[in-house]
């Protein structure tokens, strides 16, 4: 959890938006943010966490934690210099390329680790730890805005480098390797017990390598999967504020007080749909996060022109617990279905989904709600401007239900 509280900051990134164009007025076009910082980190969460993924199962979940450290805490000092020093490269080779590593390793590293500890209760175990990743949004909103006001945007950089380099080290400093079954010496009878008590043994006799995991269609599928419920999520938490401002009348900063809530429903649905998942199977838990999320999102536009403001927060933040799921879920899913012994490494190149869905899901939703916005005439009623991107948010669901519906045990496709 503490590891994943230093990366998880970045989800409050939107919070650095403003203050860093106004602390760099003649940044180009290319190099404004979120394009520069919250995109940039998110694509190069998924591709590092795929190209790093082997080395991280061959290293061991406590060097691999320390270097995501070091990578996100000097990318935070990397891009301050730039913002000194007027340096748009710095900025993105700080915010989105380094911290971007930073997430990518630090993401799998606790969970490789957690799916070995856990055996019986691997969606709860994976779901702890990702609930730091949503958590860290929660925390991290509120102290961005505290030292942005108080000592500006370049030196809260400086700031949280050091802040989340000693938090992220001390999550480090606690990993351990599981010892496996028949591992000999201390602890091991413990762990032994763990197994043979498991209700959820592995669905393969042995664990499969990264290059045999990706070679099934298992993998495509749950990649499918993951990149459709990262895209629709991603593509609401993207548009959020100006969301409500425009079909609710509210307020910045009646918005604002909502996805500080957003981010408190993703972490705990994080914890929540992972051990739900642990008795009712992976495969049903992502059963109903695409049949509920496809009525909800073609719900909303209903609820939007009669103005129901409390049945749209409830469908709002549902969907926001079924984001966090999604990701706490997958790492079990994957165990489940390819065993433990890679599983950093697998789970890792499943990332390059969310690399994908970060650029898909705000893509999807700017662009097709910025051009009804731009055909109203002046004065007209900003309602049904979400329309269209919430009803193909809704089609590609659909096209999730079916991908998982497909899903079968690896055994049963072999036979």
């Amino acid at each position: 959890m503490l590891v994943h509280l230093g990366i998880g900051s970045v989800y409050a990134w939107s919070t650095l938006n403003r203050p860093i164009t106004a602390a760099m007025p003649s940044l180009p076009w290319w190099a404004s943010p979120p394009y520069t910082t919250f995109t940039s980190a998110l694509v190069l969460l998924g591709l590092s966490a795929a190209t790093w993924g082997p080395w991280v199962e061959r290293r061991g979940a406590r060097i691999a934690a320390r270097l995501a450290a070091l990578c996100f805490a000097s990318g935070l000092a990397v891009g301050a210099v730039g913002l000194h020093l007027q340096q748009p490269l710095l900025l993105f080779l700080g915010l989105g390329i380094l911290c971007g590593m930073g997430c990518g390793i630090g993401y799998i590293a606790p969970v490789s680790t957690l799916v070995k500890w856990f055996p019986d209760r691997r969606g709860m175990a994976t779901g702890f730890a990702i609930m730091g990743f949503g958590g860290g949004a929660f925390v991290a909103g509120y102290a961005n805005a505290f030292l942005i006001e108080r000592v500006g945007v370049a030196n809260t950089l400086f700031i949280l480098g050091g802040v989340y380099l000693l938090v992220m080290l001390a999550g480090a400093q606690l990993l351990r390797p599981a010892p496996m079954p028949d591992a000999a010496g201390p602890g091991a009878a413990s762990v032994t017990g763990a197994f043979a008590a498991a209700t959820h043994p592995p669905a393969v006799a042995a664990s499969l390598t990264r290059r045999e995991a990706l070679r099934t269609p298992q993998f495509a599928l749950l990649w499918g999967m993951l990149c459709i419920n990262v895209t629709a999520g991603i593509g609401i938490l993207a548009q959020a504020s100006p969301m409500m401002q425009d079909l609710f009348g509210r307020t910045p900063a009646q918005a604002a007080a909502v996805v500080a809530m957003i981010s408190v429903f993703n972490a705990g649905g994080r914890l929540f749909w992972s051990t739900i998942s642990d008795r009712i199977g992976r495969r049903n838990t992502y059963l109903v996060f695409f049949g509920a999320q496809l009525g909800l999102f073609l719900i909303i536009p209903q609820l939007a022109r009669t103005g129901s403001w409390w049945p749209f927060l409830v469908c709002l933040l549902t969907v926001f617990t079924m984001y966090g799921g999604g990701f706490a879920t997958i790492p079990a899913f994957l165990a489940d279905l390819f065993g433990t012994a890679n599983v950093g490494a697998i789970h890792g190149a499943l990332l390059t989904a969310w690399s994908v869905a970060a650029v898909l899901g705000p893509v999807i939703i700017t662009e097709l709600s910025e051009r009804a916005r731009a055909a109203l005439a002046p004065g007209m009623s900003r309602v049904a401007i979400y329309d269209q991107p919430l009803q193909l948010l809704a089609v590609l669901l659909g096209v999730g239900l079916l991908l998982t519906l497909l899903v079968k045990p690896l055994r049963a496709s072999r036979s």
